[in-house]
């Protein structure tokens, strides 16, 4: 009789991270993951002890594949910047897994790789070693949540993009200028949070950079 095929970890990391590209993190299982498998849940627990911990290995392949060919270059403004660039690609590739890191966060050698590359370039900075850690957290916080918010525009349908944008202009452009004189006034300019994500994304980024660079002495 023919035993039953091992999987091998990679193997399962692959099927998962598809299965998510589908999906979302709230309704992926170890079971469905399995059935997509043709195995049984007990033996992906072998390799992972839970669903989070799986989470946390899928999302640590996108930061891997992040870092893949990155070296640094230029001053510690640039180097930054462009980690945060790779990081929003390797995630605008393949949105559903951005909440999974947001939420689930990774403690693999992809994540190590991008903390350590955050780490140095804050410290090629001048910033106090003691400035470091706080800097470097809110970097983080920041990263994770507009990699996130670009991710959940990205992954509605055309025609939930159409009636999100016919809300918008109601919203916006309907407004009783009586009650919402703001509003009315600055209608025909202000856009849908969709609209020049990148630019809006780079320059949220330059504005905390800014920030820390006015604390170096």
């Amino acid at each position: 009789m023919t035993g039953r095929r091992r999987w091998s970890t990679e193997e399962i990391l692959d099927t998962a991270a598809e299965l998510l590209r589908t999906g979302d993190a709230e309704s992926f299982s170890v079971r469905k993951l399995a059935a997509a498998l043709g195995t049984d849940s007990s033996s992906l627990y072998r390799h992972f002890r839970n669903k989070t911990e799986l989470l946390r290995a899928v999302a640590d392949r996108i930061l891997l594949a992040a870092m893949d060919g990155y070296h640094p270059e230029g001053d510690w403004k640039q180097r930054i910047t462009a980690l945060a660039l790779r990081l929003r690609e390797a995630f605008g590739e393949q949105p559903q897994l951005a909440t999974v890191w947001g939420r689930y966060a990774s403690g693999g050698t992809g994540s190590r790789l991008v903390m350590e590359e955050l780490l140095q370039a804050l410290r090629a900075s001048g910033l106090p070693e003691e400035q470091i850690p706080v800097r470097y957290h809110r970097l983080v916080i920041l990263l994770a949540s507009l990699i996130a918010s670009e991710a959940g525009i990205s992954t509605i349908t055309p025609t939930e993009h159409e009636q999100a944008m016919e809300q918008f202009r109601v919203a916006v452009l309907g407004a009783d200028p009586e009650r919402f004189p703001a509003l009315a006034h600055f209608a025909r300019d202000i856009r849908p949070l969709g609209a020049d994500r990148r630019a809006a994304f780079e320059e949220i980024l330059a504005a905390q950079l800014a920030d820390i660079e006015a604390q170096i002495p």
